[in-house]
């Protein structure tokens, strides 16, 4: 029986997928909103923050690296050591005359330290859970990592504005930057106290080693028969449409939709309370996603993705037009901004399960996982470059006309998802 073996799982799997949400989160989400407080314009935002995508558009050309130098659990530990030290790099530079520089260095190097980081966690995840123990976890680290979305993106941004408006410390009162710099202490040492944490519990399974008899050479050779037999796949041309163009629409919606909330009325936006962005978006909208993807497993493990490929791809798209509507109306009643905002999460996240599972069909056959890797990064990189492309029209572009825009961005993914389901049998 090794140590691996005795290990309960309860001890590190939720904590362990807590770690490796947070920071993604923080990067990706967290920092439109800290942006945007600092006083960025929407195409400064979407266009810096798209670039933090890009380890995770190249993660299956570095991911074999993990496997040659020392082990997985080695890795984690040091990737969360290191997103803790981000962190606190972050937090030190905000108040400084040239935050921007300083923190998107910072954010771009924390998005490959968690780029590595989730490769060595999913990698430790099967090293030491048996396969009975990896089904009965599976939805158990979804939670942990949806809860670690609901604390970064809702109660952590909901502390920025308690402090922005001075709840917390009176004397801390319209001092943003300080705010936010006491956000990512906080990220810092959470970070950093998971470092210590896991150190301690987590299991060392006999199969988790460095590979000895693998050269590097060797991976790139394996890589890139993997790279060049995904492009070689039957309707290569139709899958890469559907990659590519599946989330056009709700990319862009996404990289404005935070600024939209914030910005001031006479700006076209809604002008939300940090606190309140951090309730709507990052609580209600998180928990009305989950939902949404929960629902979305369970109509297609009944009927398939033939039957409801439509279906979903109309829940993630149709619901852009409240947006055009809030930008329209510019209503001040919370509630009813948050119950658009649970409405748009809903249906992504239900439609979300259809491209997911996409991907499993696209991956299925030799080389399965390499595959589906390759796949999440054409996803990654449509995400990337549709972020960028929002920027630039958002600067040309009303509220109102940027979300018909979106509207219309919409249209390919939907024509995709057609052209699928005609193929799937």
């Amino acid at each position: 029986m090794t140590e691996g073996k005795r290990r309960n799982p309860w001890a590190w799997v939720p904590s362990l997928y807590f770690a490796e949400g947070l920071p993604y989160i923080a990067i990706m989400t967290i920092s439109l909103v800290m942006y945007q407080r600092l006083g960025l314009s929407d195409k400064e935002i979407a266009i810096y923050t798209s670039w933090f995508g890009l380890p995770w558009v190249i993660k299956p050309l570095f991911s074999p690296f993990v496997d040659l130098i020392k082990t997985k659990r080695a890795w984690i530990l040091a990737m969360q050591f290191l997103l803790g030290v981000g962190f606190a790099g972050i937090a030190f530079t905000i108040p400084t005359p040239y935050y921007l520089q300083l923190t998107f260095a910072f954010f771009f190097i924390l998005a490959f330290s968690s780029a590595m980081h989730d490769i060595a966690i999913d990698g430790f995840y099967m090293l030491g859970l048996d396969l009975k123990q990896q089904s009965f976890f599976v939805g158990i680290r979804s939670t942990f990592y949806k809860l670690s979305n609901i604390f970064g993106q809702g109660i952590l941004v909901m502390i920025a504005g308690a402090l922005e408006k001075g709840y917390l410390f009176p004397s801390l009162a319209g001092n943003i930057p300080i705010a936010w710099s006491i956000c990512f202490f906080i990220l810092a040492g959470i970070l950093i106290g998971l470092t210590l944490y896991h150190k301690y519990i987590l299991p060392y399974p006999a199969s988790d080693r460095q590979q000895q008899k693998v050269s590097a050479s060797n991976l790139l050779e394996g890589f890139w028969v993997t790279f060049r037999t995904f492009f070689q796949k039957k309707q290569i041309g139709l899958i890469l449409f559907f990659l590519l163009t599946y989330r056009l629409g709700e990319s862009q919606l996404a990289k404005i939709s935070i600024p939209f909330l914030l910005n001031p009325v006479e700006k076209g936006g809604l002008e939300l309370s940090t606190a309140s962005v951090g309730m709507i978006y990052g609580t209600i909208g998180v928990i009305a996603l989950l939902v949404g993807g929960v629902l979305g497993g369970v109509v297609l493990s009944k009927h398939g993705l033939k039957r409801w490929i439509i279906p979903m791809v109309l829940a993630t798209n149709l619901p852009d037009l409240l947006y055009v509507y809030m930008a329209e109306a510019t209503p001040d009643n919370l509630w009813l901004i948050a119950s658009f905002v649970a409405v748009e999460q809903f249906g992504y996240g239900f439609g979300f399960t259809a491209y997911t599972l996409y991907l499993i069909y696209v991956a299925d056959g030799n080389y399965k996982t390499a595959h589906y890797a390759i796949g999440t990064g054409v996803m990654a990189l449509a995400a990337m470059l549709s972020g960028m492309l929002a920027g630039y029209m958002k600067e040309v572009m009303e509220y109102t006309s940027f979300f018909l825009w979106v509207c219309i961005c919409t249209l390919p993914g939907i024509i995709a998802s057609v052209m699928v389901r005609n193929k799937l049998e």
